[in-house]
């Protein structure tokens, strides 16, 4: 999921998603886990972008509109990051009882 968060806020979504996936795919099986916490993961890191401002279209448009600099985007969005990243984490490790 940290992987592709950190790719995902510098490349587009899909980008990251083929990245991540056959990433996951290979994990899962030379782990001898289920397949679907990982996918799950990368579907969850590929949609934590908004800690800089060319992650998403969205962000990109309001910089200039709302006066953002790259640094609020990263002082806001970061710690939201590493929230979602823990939180998501856990709920999977505990979802899929990979503890």
């Amino acid at each position: 999921m940290l992987f592709v968060t950190i790719l995902t806020n510098f490349a587009s979504n899909a980008t990251a998603a083929a990245v991540g996936t056959p990433i996951a795919f290979s994990l899962a099986q030379q782990l001898g886990i289920p397949v679907e916490p990982l996918v799950l993961a990368v579907l969850f890191g590929c949609n934590l972008c908004y800690a800089t401002p060319i992650a998403y279209q969205t962000n990109m448009l309001i910089m200039s509109a709302g006066d953002y600099k790259f640094g609020d985007y990263t002082r806001t969005g970061l710690p939201l990051v590493a929230l979602m990243i823990v939180t998501l984490s856990a709920l999977l490790v505990f979802r899929y009882d990979l503890h």
